[in-house]
């Protein structure tokens, strides 16, 4: 019975001494994390500043929606690219077809001329 007397006595003095230590140490942490948390700010990792990007651009999107936009977005996919690359084509196409109007060309030169300028051979379209 003595060693479990002794093991109660040190296990007591433990639990003491730890919350002693908890008491006088708890009210010096804050204050250092305090001080030291504006000087060491810490720059956002790239997929963290993608994250405030895309919450930015999801502005007054809701449910569906946004859910969508922010998977896509995260992901590195521009959903502002694609309506440009469409535009852009339509762009091509009014180019082409007036250039092609211009030189009066029908039937398969047209279509020769038309395969070429649409695909940007920029050398080969002037010529056709």
């Amino acid at each position: 019975m003595s060693v479990s007397i002794r093991v109660l006595a040190v296990s007591a003095a433990m639990a003491l001494a730890g919350a002693a230590f908890a008491a006088t140490a708890a009210p010096v942490a804050p204050q250092a994390a305090m001080t030291a948390a504006p000087a060491a700010k810490k720059p956002l990792t790239a997929q963290q500043q993608r994250m405030t990007d895309c919450n930015k651009e999801a502005t007054g999107k809701k449910g569906a929606e946004r859910k969508t936009f922010m998977s896509s977005c995260l992901k590195g996919e521009s959903t502002a690219a694609a309506p440009a690359a469409k535009a852009t084509q339509q762009e091509k196409m009014k180019s082409c077809n007036a250039d092609a109007k211009t030189k009066a060309l029908k039937g398969a030169d047209r279509k020769t001329f038309m395969s070429t300028c649409l695909k940007g051979d920029a050398a080969a379209a002037p010529a056709g």
